[in-house]
């Protein structure tokens, strides 16, 4: 039975969240700890490993971790890339699925919709989507018809509720949101993979359960899990 007393604590950002959750049992099954996640924004769990707070093992997106790592000490024997994840399109499932075959498409869907749904600027993908907006031409008409607000903070359901014709988030943190139709992912002209990572943060003394956590989510007989997440293994 899974150690109570003694959790494996692990800060992830929100995308991997469905695919960690379906696999907990499994994994305290396997390393015999109770697993402890936080889930949350990127920026939001850089801030609490800068403030101090102790974790065991810590998953965000690649470039995040190069970052984290300049002000939070970690063990570099231990940074491994774990899957990775694309941003799609969202909209009601019963709403007219949109053209996304193109920039030129994703252009004319944004600039139609009343509303459009988007992640945090904080974020990688959020970031990314900021930079595609300037990309195609469109910011400054798109400034006043976007709604930031992360999928791990309800983002999905703005779409959901009809509060925004249209969303942009990795698809992994909408894919279990009712009343959402995925439309499918953007084409790659404005598309960015956020790759998932892990570190064990050098304040863990004893990493070797942290290290199997991470053997067993990359394993190749996990792969189909991922994939239904929406993700593919690095």
């Amino acid at each position: 039975m899974p150690n109570e007393a003694q959790a494996l604590r692990i800060f992830s950002g929100g995308a991997p969240q469905q695919v960690l959750r379906a696999l907990s049992p499994e994994i305290e099954t396997a390393i015999g700890r109770r697993v402890d996640f936080t889930f949350a924004l990127v920026s939001e769990i850089a801030r609490r490993l800068v403030d101090g707070e102790l974790v065991d093992l810590v998953l965000l997106p690649v470039p995040l971790l190069d970052v984290l790592g300049k002000t939070v000490a970690l063990r570099p024997e231990t940074r491994s890339q774990i899957a990775r994840v694309g941003i799609g399109v969202i909209v009601r499932a019963d709403a007219p699925r949109p053209d996304i075959s193109s920039a030129d498409a994703v252009r004319a869907m944004l600039l139609a919709a009343r509303k459009v749904a988007l992640p945090d600027p904080s974020t990688p993908s959020g970031s990314h989507l900021a930079r595609v907006m300037v990309q195609l031409g469109i910011a400054e008409a798109m400034a006043a018809k976007s709604i930031h607000k992360g999928a791990i903070h309800g983002g999905g359901e703005l779409v959901a509720r009809g509060e925004a014709d249209a969303g942009l988030y990795l698809v992994s943190e909408v894919r279990t949101v009712a009343n959402l139709e995925i439309v499918g992912l953007l084409p790659p002209e404005v598309q960015s993979h956020v790759v998932y990572g892990a570190a064990v943060p050098a304040s863990n003394a004893a990493p070797e359960d942290a290290l199997a956590f991470i053997r067993f989510v990359t394993d190749p007989a996990r792969a189909a899990m991922w994939r239904a997440g929406g993700f593919e293994l690095a």
